[in-house]
């Protein structure tokens, strides 16, 4: 078996620890006879699983008593249909465009109320994260919407958006458990698993119980409403089984790690030694302003659209592949979650060190 190194932004990697443990697991889960594909999700051995999956995930994070945890479906994408509709009671929401995914979320809430854009970053190809110390919020707003980390571009927040008192919402899809957060500065957290956490088709909300609403349009889709799942245990339907059992274990695989403290260092070293690199490198250069920049995805390019093309083609020939940056940006991206370890992200400067020689 040959394992690269795998640094596409999602589905992404995932701790060999873990799929090894899956593997192990795939026929018999624990005696049972079965896989845990097979099984009922009403069994009371699937509902032990995702019950301890919500309690590693509350004991990393922190979560208060009074903020619900789901495991839903449909993605982060989906998310941008269900807050509106959930959380818009007056009909107006302000949000912080700093990317294409808040991009499409804002126009999506369009749909359901009227959308303020308090702060954007689009003049700039949302290669920076604009002040938010002081935004023009609405005073009528039901919410604030924020995407934490962009994918895409490579930006993160530094420090969370002054709302003004009013509930603040993240897409935190692509850091989430990358680092510590204060869960209760937060109304509505949700992150798609594919990039940090575990497979593509799982989506963990976290929700302040306030906010789960019943008073909402009758005409709403069941499948919509955050208070169905929530009173339902996310089992309203046949959940993401698989799914779930997997976020479970990288749960249990970041407490054997020491949580969420010891991840985050570990992320500054690997986002660091790259980051070291792109600034003494005459060949390549990182595209975000530096206060900006993310931990998780990395993008930079070269001094040519021809010389990207050749290290891309080269790199994958050496076993780094999804290096490609994003069709609407070009160049590079490094995306480095938790999974990717230290040896990883040196082994692709050491190329690139290589690379710079012999075209430089």
């Amino acid at each position: 078996m040959k394992r690269i190194y795998n640094f596409s932004a999602g589905p992404a990697i995932l701790p060999v620890e873990v799929l090894q443990e899956a593997a192990n697991e795939m026929l018999d889960y624990e005696q049972s006879g079965m896989s845990v594909m097979e099984m009922s999700h009403r069994s009371k051995i699937y509902q032990s699983i995702i019950d301890e999956a919500e309690k590693d995930l509350r004991e990393l994070l922190n979560i208060p008593e009074n903020y619900k945890v789901l495991f839903l479906q449909g993605g982060a994408t989906l998310q941008f249909s269900m807050v509106p509709i959930n959380l818009m009671k007056h009909g107006k929401a302000d949000y912080i465009v700093t990317g294409q995914w808040a991009k499409k979320a804002s126009e999506e809430a369009q749909k359901f109320g009227q959308v303020n854009i308090v702060a954007s970053s689009e003049d700039k190809m949302f290669s920076y994260i604009p002040d938010v110390s002081d935004l023009p919020i609405s005073e009528d707003a039901d919410y604030v919407f924020m995407c934490d980390n962009n994918t895409i571009y490579g930006t993160k927040y530094k420090e969370l958006p002054n709302t003004k008192g009013k509930v603040l919402v993240s897409d935190a899809s692509s850091c989430f458990l990358s680092e510590p957060i204060d869960v209760t500065q937060y109304g509505v957290i949700f992150a798609g698993a594919q990039k940090n956490v575990g497979p593509a088709g799982t989506v963990i909300v976290i929700i302040r119980e306030d906010l789960i609403r019943k008073d909402i349009d009758p005409k709403t889709p069941i499948m919509l409403r955050y208070d169905i799942h929530a009173e339902n245990g996310s089992m309203y339907n046949t959940p993401p089984t698989y799914g779930i059992y997997l976020c479970g274990k990288v749960f249990k695989w970041l407490k054997k790690k020491g949580g969420l403290d010891a991840m985050y260092q570990i992320n500054l070293r690997k986002a660091n030694i790259l980051y070291d690199y792109l600034d003494s490198s005459k060949m390549f250069y990182g595209t975000v302003e530096k206060k900006s920049r993310s931990l998780m995805n990395v993008t930079f390019k070269s001094i040519s659209p021809e010389l990207d093309e050749a290290f891309i083609k080269q790199a994958k020939a050496k076993g780094f592949d999804n290096l490609k940056g994003y069709r609407t940006v070009g160049g590079m991206r490094a995306s480095i979650y938790n999974a990717m370890p230290i040896e990883g992200v040196q082994a692709l400067v050491d190329f690139m060190r290589e690379f710079e020689r012999e075209n430089g």
